[in-house]
């Protein structure tokens, strides 16, 4: 799920993406040289040209899962510019950006090689890296004994989920994006009797998540605390806040790396509740 820079970890997804694009603008603006094709009036090229399809893409890939999930961000209306919470249609958004790429085809004929080149290789970049991502990416949940924060018991994860949808949550008390979400994520919990929601501590002592609980006036049920930080590796992520979704069978059907706006978390539960 990430990409590891140093002491950041960097979503795979968004990035895979961004390289998938450059390399097809390259490779466009290479095939057009080649071909004689300069660039147009403003500077505008074929590469540039790919950009705009990727760009046209993305706003209606948002725009769809937005009228998708249109009553959870009625009630959070400013969530809908929060493009970190992962809210996107792929195949509106596949669909948009080839569309965007023919009218470009038709509007400059000279391009129409160069524009089919690029966009082949991005695509396939983009489609051999999304499913080397997916194939890499554990999709169960995982069978590890952690200690319950209430009791100081050991606990089977499997246990605690009880055969229920399951929430995972990644967190740690120094970790910023964590404590921006935990409230969202706490009022989750309340609303949604069923579904298990489950916060994993990563690498903190009790004490300390006890103390940052009752300051934070977060009544949490269901912490569990994993001394080793061995669930990142586990679940193939190695960033926090991460957030995980698993059906009553333990299967993963969505996950996100990063801060949850509460539309973004109300739109997932609903679909792990979904019949």
């Amino acid at each position: 799920m990430s990409v590891a820079l140093g002491p950041l970890a960097l979503p795979a997804a968004p990035l895979l993406l961004l390289l998938s694009t450059l390399l097809a603008a390259w490779l466009a603006d290479r095939v057009a040289a080649r071909a004689g094709s300069p660039a147009l009036a403003g500077n505008r090229s074929a590469g540039k040209g790919l950009v705009l399809a990727v760009v046209a893409g993305l706003a209606v890939a948002r725009g769809a899962y937005l009228a998708f999930h249109l009553e959870a961000y009625l009630a959070e209306p400013l969530s809908a510019l929060d493009l970190r919470d992962g809210g996107w249609n792929q195949g509106a958004g596949l669909a948009g950006g080839l569309l965007v790429l023919a009218w470009q085809t038709w509007r400059h004929p000279r391009w129409r090689g160069p524009l089919a080149a690029g966009a082949a290789a991005g695509l396939l970049a983009w489609s051999a890296g999304t499913a080397s991502l997916w194939a890499l990416t554990p999709r169960g949940l995982p069978d590890r004994v952690l200690t319950d924060l209430a009791t100081g018991h050991a606990v089977r994860l499997r246990d605690v989920a009880a055969g229920m949808p399951v929430v995972v949550n990644l967190w740690a008390t120094w970790c910023g994006p964590c404590r921006r979400e935990m409230p969202v994520l706490a009022a989750a919990q309340g609303r949604h009797a069923g579904v298990r929601f489950v916060f994993v501590n990563q690498g903190e002592s009790a004490e300390a998540v006890r103390r940052y609980l009752q300051q934070q006036g977060l009544g949490l049920s269901h912490v569990l605390m994993d001394p080793q930080s061995g669930m990142g590796p586990a679940l193939g992520s190695g960033g926090l806040p991460t957030t995980m979704f698993f059906d009553r069978q333990g299967q993963r059907v969505d996950a996100h790396m990063g801060t949850l706006n509460a539309a973004a978390l109300n739109s997932r539960v609903g679909a792990l509740l979904a019949p």
